[in-house]
Parts: structure tokens; C-alpha cells; sequence
């Protein structure tokens, strides 16, 4: 059984950084597609970054309003997915969601970008972005 649990977050000054991480466990985690999703109050499950792997191929996913800030990278040998986020915005604060498929499809933009696509996820962490 995969299970995935998610660390790092917590209170942020905006333009700041931080580094959330995803802990993959019950699973062959290199045949998994990784994902990151955010969610705040009152607003639906929102994508933000997906990896995939393949031999020696990483293909990766960032939604439009986090390119050029935030970097999602995998650890084959210590099952772990990380999102290093930086110039942090106020209106991103929201409760972040690691979430796992099995696939070695690289860059599915098709499934990767859609929380329907996977159909494993962690409890998630808050992340608030003060200003």
C-alpha cells in the first residue's frame, strides 16, 4: 500500500522560500509519477508541479504561475519528491498535497496536470505566505 506523507511546510514572509517534501513509502518508487497540488480555502485542488522518470530521462511539469520559482526534483535511492519554493506570493498560501500515479510516461501533461489523475496523496501541509 503507497503511502505518501509530506513535510516542510509552514509560515512564510512573501519573496521568501521554502522547501516542502514528500516521503514515498509501500511502493516501487521509481515507476511512480510524483505530483505537488495546492488547495486553498474555498477554492478547488489547484496543480502545481509533476516529475516523471524514466531510465535516465526526468520529465517535468510546472503550472504557468510557479515557473522560473519553484523546482520539484526526486531522490530515487531515498523515495522522496521535493518542491523548493522561492518568491513566495501572498494569495499562495494553501494547504499543499504530494499525490503519486504509476507510470514512467515522461512529461504527461494529459494526466500529470489533473488531480483525477492520481490516485494516491498524502494528508498535505499548510503553507502560509504572510505579507
Amino acid at each position: 500500500q503507497v503511502q505518501l506523507v509530506e513535510s516542510g511546510g509552514g509560515l512564510v514572509q512573501a519573496g521568501g522560500s521554502l522547501r516542502l517534501s514528500c516521503a514515498f513509502s509501500g511502493g516501487m518508487f521509481g515507476t511512480y509519477v510524483m505530483g505537488w497540488f495546492r488547495q486553498a480555502p474555498e477554492k478547488e485542488r489547484e496543480f502545481v508541479s509533476a516529475i516523471s522518470w524514466s531510465g535516465n530521462t526526468v520529465g517535468t511539469i510546472y503550472a504557468d504561475s510557479v515557473k522560473g520559482r519553484f523546482t520539484i526534483s526526486r531522490d530515487n535511492a531515498k523515495y522522496t519528491v521535493s518542491l523548493q519554493m522561492n518568491s513566495r506570493k501572498s494569495k499562495e498560501s494553501a494547504v499543499y498535497y504530494c499525490a503519486a500515479y504509476p507510470d514512467k510516461t515522461i512529461s504527461n501533461r494529459a494526466r500529470q496536470m489533473y488531480p483525477a489523475g492520481y490516485d494516491k496523496w498524502g494528508p498535505g501541509t499548510q503553507v502560509s505566505v504572510s505579507s
